[in-house]
């Protein structure tokens, strides 16, 4: 599902990621974790395009992110897509944000649809797809609700059901659980698992949460912009 081989990131003569080598298979929910600037968040980033890469291929379900091979005078070589081609790309991966990143004005309906209306989607099937992920999450009674109306828990959900909308074959999670209280993470914790059942994606984590690192099934552990062993973070 997500091959990463060689993946380097540097800003200016800072190397921030040296050369990762990962696989991810299909419906796995993977935990990334380790201190803080080791590269976790920027390797989720890369994934969704939000950063450009230095070095290296990144391969989601088949698909070169960011690049395409083309036949080149009988050759195959690497090229970068267009915008457009970035956003179709970026379509079928969602990302949750630690802050929800909710727009204020909107309410939660409204801020679910709004990536299927990016994608093209007409609004009625937008918002006949929005309230059925709504829904499932329990928040049928909050959709004309604005953000400052919702709780913690209730936002970091909407936030969920927008990642979900475009019906994604991977979703991407960094620190979703970081400003939600005790209660809140364990309901988030239990969601991601239910949501992998119901929608079959694959997620991938960044978590300083031992207790989600706990829950998944496989945790990676990075330091100093590469994968090593756990000991090796310990240290």
């Amino acid at each position: 599902m997500i091959d990463v081989k060689g993946l380097q990131k540097n800003y200016g003569g800072l190397q921030v990621l040296k050369g990762v080598d990962l696989t991810i298979n299909k419906g796995d929910c993977v935990v990334l974790v380790g201190p803080s600037g080791c590269g976790k968040s920027t390797f989720l980033r890369l994934i969704n395009q939000l950063e450009t890469l230095t070095g290296g291929e990144i391969d989601v379900d088949g698909e070169m992110i960011g690049y395409k091979y083309v036949d080149k005078d009988g050759k195959q070589v690497l090229q970068t897509l267009n915008d457009k081609e970035v956003a179709e790309q970026r379509s079928k991966l969602g990302m949750v944000f630690q802050r929800f990143n909710l727009f204020p004005h909107m309410t939660a309906l409204e801020n679910v649809m709004i990536p299927a209306l990016i994608g093209g989607e007409k609004q009625s099937d937008a918002e006949q797809e929005a309230k059925r992920i709504l829904d499932f999450l329990s928040l049928s009674d909050r959709l004309g609700h604005k953000p400052a109306q919702l709780s913690g828990g209730e936002k970091q959900r909407v936030a969920v059901a927008r990642a979900l909308i475009n019906r994604p074959s991977v979703i991407l999670a960094d620190e979703p659980s970081g400003s939600l209280d005790s209660k809140n993470k364990i309901e988030l914790h239990k969601l991601f698992f239910d949501l992998r059942d119901e929608f079959k994606q694959t997620f991938v984590i960044v978590t300083h949460d031992e207790t989600l690192a706990r829950m998944t099934d496989r945790t990676l552990f990075m330091k100093d912009g590469s994968i090593v062993s756990p000991a090796s973070v310990e240290e």
